[in-house]
This record gives C-alpha cells, structure tokens and sequence, in this order.
C-alpha cells in the first residue's frame, strides 16, 4: 500500500492507497469542518479507516463523498464536539462504534438531499439520533431511514424508552460497582431525575422533528412535557430548556408553543433567567404580554 497526506486549512488526511482506490487512514489538525473529496491523484476514495477521526476535539462538521462504502470500527468515536455528518444514504459497511460517544451528534444528513425540505431535515435528525438517544444500531438504516415502517420502529423504540420507570437500573448499576460509593450518581432521587431529562429531551427532539408522528403519540409526548415544566412536582422540562439550550430560542418558542409558560410560572422563569439570557427574557415578555392582549380581548369579547 503507498500512503499519501493532503493538506487542509488547518491540518492534513492521510490516504492509504492501493489498487484503484483509497482509504482515509487519519486525519491530524484542527479543522472544525472537513470535505472528503471523492479521490486523491486518481484513487476513488471509497473507505474510511479503523479510527481515522478518533478522538478530534474540535470537528464538527465532516462530509463523505458518494464513493464511500465502508466507514470502518470507531472511525469518528469520541469526536466530543462532532454535531453534523452528510453522507449519501446509501448501502454501505458500517463498522462498531463509529459515533460511540459522540453526544453532541444532532443530523445525518443525505449528501444528495435537500436541506430545505422538511422530510430530509427531520429524518437527518431522528437518524442521528437513532445513536445518541434510542442506542437502537438496527434503525441507522440508510436505505430505509424516512420509510413509513422506519419511522413506526423509531417511534415505537421511542415509546418503549418514555415508558420505562425512572428507577429501572439502579439497583443494577449498584450491584454491578458502575459509580463510587458515596457519589451524587448513587443517590436514588439524582438518577431518577437523570432518566426524566433523557426523556424529556427525547420528546422535544421528536416534537421538534414531527415528521410522520401519529396525533396520538404527540399527545403523549406534550402532556409528559408539560408534567414537568416550571411549577410542577418535578421541573425537567424547564430545567433542559435553561441548563442545555439557556440561549437558543428555538426551544423557548417550542416552550411557549406547548403551553409550557403560564401565568403561574412566567415570574418564576423569569427569575430563573436572573441578569443572563436577555434575549430570552425579551422574547418571554413579549409572549407574556401579547397573551394578555389576547386574553383581555376575549374577556371583553364576553362581557
């Protein structure tokens, strides 16, 4: 095999190359995106190597040309800050762990798709997720991923996973010495709160990315939202919004769009955002104030 490097913006791919074709064998740098190209000096480059990106702690973003085949064992595991991968959704050899602990992965997205459309846009995050939220490897389906069978096993793998009691493996992981004795993770009441903010976070993916969902799992998914927003018994709603998305208003618009905000909690939120978050606490108060337009005018409406 003749090796070959080919330099980035900001480091360097290094290429295995044998017969006509070549494999990407490592990458050394600090590129936050990167373009793998179809070829290098006439070799199709049709394979990703065995932890060719392992470890990166600055990538986020990396493209695969339509040549490649074969993405092999642990090839992007570890890559802390990797949020977006576009490869064409086709069939191809797919390695263990190729995302293990990528948690920061949010779409997989077709090569040859259009991002604008809704469809694409959706399914490039429920695929992503099928990894980083479901742990189900048999849905990272390429082929078949945005199929009406696809999305009824997704939804039920989801569905499976909102229905497990939040105290389900602790005993478990006790026995099995998974944490120091003594630490915040052996406490009951920490790890059930744990699994709730798994929950809700896989229902606000699924809510925010509705393709396909049936009336009556929606339904499911908004009342154990809203079960848990601000002033209720348990506050894991809010809490993700604030300590995970505390600046992206996207989750904020999804927060008053559930019904998520109210005249009992608003104050309380909006103590909750204290001297941060101003834009967030701008958008509220609008939201707040406009709802009481509307509710003034109703009331007077009756009168």
């Amino acid at each position: 095999m003749q090796y070959k490097e080919e330099t980035t913006e900001h480091g360097s791919i290094q290429y295995g190359l044998s017969g006509e074709n070549a494999v990407v064998i490592g990458y050394r740098g600090k590129d936050m995106e990167v373009v793998i190209p179809a070829s290098v000096e006439g070799y199709k480059i049709t394979q990703i190597g065995k932890k060719a990106f392992l470890s990166n702690k600055v990538l986020r973003q990396i493209t695969l040309p339509e040549s490649v085949v074969r993405i092999d064992d642990w090839a992007f595991a570890y890559c802390a800050k990797l949020t977006k991968i576009i490869l064409p959704y086709h069939r191809m050899e797919i390695g263990q762990g190729i995302f293990k602990d990528c948690f920061c992965l949010e779409q997989i997205v077709d090569e040859g798709a259009d991002e604008n459309e809704k469809r694409t846009g959706d399914i490039a995050w429920l695929l992503a997720a099928t990894m980083s939220r479901l742990d189900a490897f048999y849905l990272f389906d390429f082929e078949n991923a945005g199929t009406e069978e696809w999305i009824r096993q997704w939804d039920s793998r989801m569905e499976t996973l909102m229905r497990k009691a939040d105290s389900e493996g602790f005993s478990k992981m006790l026995l099995c010495g998974e944490e120091d004795y003594g630490s915040r993770e052996n406490n009951r009441d920490y790890y059930m709160e744990q699994r709730r903010r798994e929950k809700v976070k896989l229902a606000m993916l699924r809510l925010m990315h509705d393709y396909g969902l049936e009336q009556s799992v929606r339904a499911q998914l908004e009342s154990y939202l809203l079960a848990h927003i601000k002033g209720q018994q348990t506050e894991e709603t809010w809490e993700v919004v604030l300590e995970e998305y505390g600046d992206d208003l996207r989750y904020y618009q999804f927060l008053t769009k559930l019904g998520g905000v109210n005249e009992e909690n608003f104050q309380a939120i909006m103590d909750d955002l204290g001297e941060s978050h101003t834009e967030m606490k701008a958008y509220l108060m609008k939201y707040h104030s406009e709802r009481h337009k509307e509710e003034d005018a109703f009331s007077a409406f009756v009168l």
